[in-house]
């Protein structure tokens, strides 16, 4: 009774427990980068199939498989004797056909005047006109047929379409490649620039066009950086250049297509990779030091603030991804809400605390007096 009395003091009162005393950082709007890291594949800038124009038997194949070419450089060609016979006598009926209409051009100016004067029969005169006009005629269709035959003949040194990296060929010398078969000789594929082709799901984009909609986002640059298949990181940079229209309706997907120089030739087409990019900026973000927030056992996130009456007030809130040493607060939180960062483990729900910035040095001092009987 005695050692009871002497510690609470003889007017029976007890010692008061001290307000604690929390630290706490104003709430402020701030943007912040929207970033994603999304799946993506490797495409080629161009791709061409080289395919033969004409019939024939693979006298020469003149390019190194996997080698740079050249667009219009020859790769293969096709014996051409047949196309040069062809050509020869394409020819000859041109020459052929000039004479027989020269012929007749002149035979129906010499019957013209025996027309005009009765001489000959006026249909006599006229067959002798059409006839000349028929010649005409066919010296057009034989130099069209000599072009045709010079094409042909072309046509037996088969050309790349394009610039780019060639693989393997499909056919070797001595193979019968025809004008209409299903396969082609080679592929030639232009791999500097290359493009990557992300895939982003079409309910995130439908988020951030509302959110872009409404006013909560801006977008961002359309600046890219790759993540490649062993982890290590692109050094080139690439740019958005535009995102697919429709969704895809197997994996519920939108394309969207980025471009990158690759003047080593490192990005191959068909390799997988990771696209990090900042797709929007959020204007309404709130960051929060991570040692304010905590979670409960469903991973749901919570922040106390510092209530108007100096209560500690528990704020559920939605941080779906962390900045830095911050997270980001998008719902749950008002610009200049007080948020407690110091000072958390000596509150409770809606008791009373003493607030101070976190930036004011805590003094610490003895402490306060007992009253003695």
């Amino acid at each position: 009774m005695l050692l009871v009395s002497c510690s609470g003091g003889d007017d029976g009162e007890g010692r008061q427990r001290p307000m604690p005393e929390v630290g706490f950082v104003v709430a402020r709007t701030s943007s912040v980068p929207v970033s994603v890291e999304l799946a993506g594949r490797v495409a080629a800038f161009e791709m061409s199939e080289v395919r033969p124009q004409v019939t024939g038997i693979v006298r020469r194949r003149l390019f190194e498989e996997g080698a740079l070419v050249r667009a219009g450089q020859t790769l293969y060609e096709i014996d051409p004797r047949l196309y040069r016979a062809a050509t020869a006598e394409a020819s000859a009926n041109l020459n052929s056909a000039i004479a027989n209409a020269e012929a007749t051009r002149i035979r129906a100016e010499r019957l013209k005047p025996l027309a005009e004067a009765q001489a000959v029969s006026l249909q006599e005169y006229t067959d002798a006109l059409a006839a000349a006009r028929q010649a005409a005629a066919a010296v057009q269709q034989s130099r069209a047929q000599v072009q045709t035959a010079d094409v042909n003949l072309q046509f037996t040194r088969v050309p790349a379409p394009i610039t780019g990296r060639i693989g393997r060929s499909l056919f070797t010398v001595g193979a019968l490649v025809t004008g209409n078969q299903a396969d082609p000789l080679a592929v030639i594929q232009g791999v500097d620039p290359v493009f990557v082709d992300i895939q982003q799901s079409s309910a995130e984009l439908l988020s951030l066009r509302r959110s872009l909609a409404q006013g909560g986002a801006a977008p961002a640059s359309a600046e890219v950086a790759l993540v490649l298949e062993d982890g290590s990181e692109y050094d080139l940079r690439g740019v958005v250049q535009f995102s697919e229209v429709m969704v895809n309706a197997a994996t519920g997907t939108v394309t969207l297509r980025a471009r990158f120089a690759n003047p080593q030739g490192l990005l191959l087409p068909g390799m997988f990779v990771r696209a990090r990019f900042d797709q929007a900026i959020n204007t309404n973000a709130i960051l929060v030091p991570q040692a304010a927030l905590s979670r409960n056992a469903r991973g749901e996130a919570s922040v106390f603030v510092v209530g108007a009456d100096d209560k500690a007030i528990e704020h559920k809130v939605t941080a779906d991804r962390a900045l830095g040493t911050d997270w980001v607060v998008t719902k749950g939180l008002s610009a200049g809400d007080r948020v407690i960062v110091q000072g958390l483990a000596k509150i409770a729900p809606n008791a009373p605390v003493r607030a101070v910035p976190a930036s004011k040095p805590q003094v610490i001092g003895p402490p306060p007096a007992q009253k003695r009987g």
